[in-house]
């Protein structure tokens, strides 16, 4: 009679060691459910980086279009209007706010052939810095049109290069082909930035 006395004591001690163990297995999951779900109910930070063959087109675009309102707008409102402009335009599309942008215009001439500044860009695309003696205005020529043939696009993660030729045409119908590569980097933004531009005409041979 003890002995099964014993034997019952001892089903139900193990009977309640179970029942508690599945207890616990239920609450633990219950937390861990709790858990992830005021986990994914939180908002999460996110940028991504990369960058795609469509933003690329549209930031190289969008250069060109800002050539030509420059350009307009100087023929129509006058230097100063197409100044203020020309510096929005820089903000918006170059990286200067982070540092030396690796720019080199077409028609610039040592030893101010690298503008590496805001201010060196701003001179160059509008002229009237003392700084700047020979700067001219290169988006001062009343161009009206911009068409760009990539001859190739790398992107690698949140870079983007490219290799090709700008044609350029003023309100008399004259074509200017250079020969330019840009390079754009992502920002934290998601926006697209120039950091490097290069733009030369192209090489003639001359014949004898």
């Amino acid at each position: 009679m003890n002995l099964f006395k014993r034997s019952i004591s001892v089903l139900f001690f193990a009977a309640t060691v179970i029942s508690g163990a599945v207890m616990v297995s239920k609450t633990s999951v219950a937390d861990s459910n709790e858990k992830i779900t005021t986990h994914t109910n939180q908002k999460v930070a996110f940028v991504n980086r990369t960058i795609t063959e469509s933003e690329v087109l549209a930031a190289q675009k969008a250069w060109g279009d800002a050539l030509v309102a420059i350009s307009t707008t100087h023929d129509t409102k006058g230097k100063a209007a197409a100044k203020a402009l020309a510096g929005k335009v820089i903000d918006e599309a170059y990286a200067y706010q982070f540092g030396p942008v690796l720019f080199k215009p077409t028609l610039t001439v040592a030893p101010q052939t690298f503008r590496t500044t805001r201010a060196g860009a701003l001179a160059y695309f509008v002229g009237g810095d003392t700084n700047f003696p020979t700067d001219k205005g290169f988006a001062l020529n009343s161009w009206r049109k911009v068409e760009i043939q990539n001859a190739a696009i790398l992107i690698t993660g949140n870079t983007a290069t490219t290799m090709g030729n700008v044609m350029v045409t003023d309100k008399q119908g004259k074509t200017t082909t250079v020969d330019k590569t840009w390079q754009f980097l992502k920002d934290d933004n998601g926006k697209l930035r120039i950091v490097l531009h290069h733009s030369s005409l192209p090489y003639t041979v001359n014949s004898k």
